[in-house]
């Protein structure tokens, strides 16, 4: 009996590319410098490994359990709307986050549709780090 079995890990569909200009979703991260980063993501990305995949400076330690705030951003006020609503557990977490604001979200919790594009996404100048200062944290 032959079996196929495929060994997925957290963040792999964001490493494929958009299969059609259809299902493209651009952003923009802004970095802890104000840098504007334009990222080409798609239908169903997770913003947290899509940030990894383009080597955006995101932690993401507890790797989108909603276990911690590393993945902390700030949500360009007119999309925040576009948004769901945040789970208890996100809005658990977030008030853990240094230099919240009414904007903040988790990326763990930001998942692509097409109605974000445009959408921009600011990163906190500090988070609550789970490793050394200084650390720049790296997909895992």
């Amino acid at each position: 009996m032959n079996f196929e079995c495929a060994l997925r890990y957290h963040g792999d569909y964001e490493w494929q590319e958009p299969k059609s200009d259809d299902e493209v979703v651009n952003v923009i991260f802004i970095n802890k410098d104000g840098k504007r980063i334009p990222i080409r993501g798609k239908i169903g990305d997770n913003l947290l490994y899509l940030g990894h995949r383009y080597g955006i400076e995101i932690e993401g330690a507890c790797e989108a359990s909603l276990a911690c705030s590393t993945c902390h951003v700030y949500v360009k006020e007119n999309y925040l709307d576009k948004l769901p609503e945040p789970k208890e557990e996100e809005e658990d977490q977030l008030d853990l986050a240094p230099f919240l604001k009414s904007n903040s979200r988790l990326g763990c919790q930001i998942i692509l549709k097409k109605d974000l594009e445009g959408a921009e996404f600011a990163l906190p100048q500090a988070t609550r780090n789970y490793y050394v200062d200084g650390h720049k944290p790296t997909p895992h």
